[in-house]
């Protein structure tokens, strides 16, 4: 388990964290979103061991990863939206990764690459920024780790590329595995991920499964914009609004309409699922 508990985290005089708690259990592909500057990136840096938290705490089954211990840090594999492109070829750079990694397979990423229609014989050098992506991420799957976070992965993907993205990562997600997504490409994986955490500037706006954001919310898609709702959105041929759902009535959630929800209603939604 992730745990962050009452932490606090700034660059120089800048503030990005302020006393945040927040949990990640096992076995769930986490969607993590907000605007840009509220801290996703930092927070899997936090996660990762790159970054050392002002005050409180950030661990990793039950050890802070800044701590730099190779037992905790072969647990954790983070992808950053601006990646170093490694030399050489995918196959020699996750062999070169194997000896760190106890879980690593290489059959595993063999068959990865070829899911996702790249050759790992290539040098990254020679290859477009989209299949170097599509490479890191088998290699990342491939590594085993219980924690894989990855920051932005369907930018610089074509659309066939982010289908086969969703399906790799639905095939090789686990109970044993923590898959944590942080993304402004919400449509990319909207089918992916679950729990969904919204983060603000310095607080956690929500933290909430499908399930328990369907018993709370009900998503009504009509000729109308309803007069009672707490969002409402212009849609092709009518409107989608958000009203709250006492009843428990089923609906189909939009995680763009949702973050839209989430953010002109902050007290009241902390409120709703507090």
């Amino acid at each position: 388990m992730i745990e962050i508990k009452n932490l606090d985290f700034g660059y120089k005089k800048q503030p990005v964290f302020n006393n945040i708690s927040l949990n990640f259990e096992q076995g769930n592909i986490y969607g993590l979103l907000g605007e840009n500057g509220v801290g996703k990136t930092t927070l899997l840096k936090l996660i990762s061991g790159l970054q050392k938290p002002t005050a409180g705490e950030c661990l990793v089954d039950e050890v802070a990863p800044f701590n730099r211990w190779p037992e905790t840090l072969q647990k954790i594999y983070f992808i950053s939206e601006d990646f170093a492109i490694p030399e050489g070829t995918p196959i020699n750079n996750i062999k070169g990764l194997a000896p760190f990694y106890p879980n690593c397979n290489i059959a595993q990423f063999k068959e990865l690459c070829e899911e996702m229609e790249v050759n790992p014989e290539r040098k990254f050098g020679e290859m477009s920024f989209g299949q170097q992506k599509k490479c890191l991420i088998a290699t990342a799957l491939a590594l085993n780790t219980d924690y894989l976070l990855l920051d932005e992965p369907t930018n610089g993907l074509d659309i066939p590329s982010k289908t086969l993205f969703r399906q790799v990562i639905a095939k090789h997600a686990n109970e044993n595995r923590t898959i944590i997504i942080s993304t402004h490409q919400v449509k990319d994986v909207e089918n992916l991920i679950d729990p969904i955490i919204i983060l603000n500037h310095d607080e956690v706006l929500l933290k909430a499964t499908f399930r328990e954001i369907a018993e709370k919310l009900y998503f009504d898609y009509g000729t109308d914009a309803l007069p009672d709702a707490l969002y409402s959105e212009m849609i092709p041929g009518g409107y989608v609004s958000v009203i709250r759902n006492p009843e428990r009535f089923d609906s189909k959630i939009s995680i763009e309409v949702l973050f839209n929800t989430v953010m002109k209603n902050k007290e009241t939604i902390k409120q709703l699922f507090g």
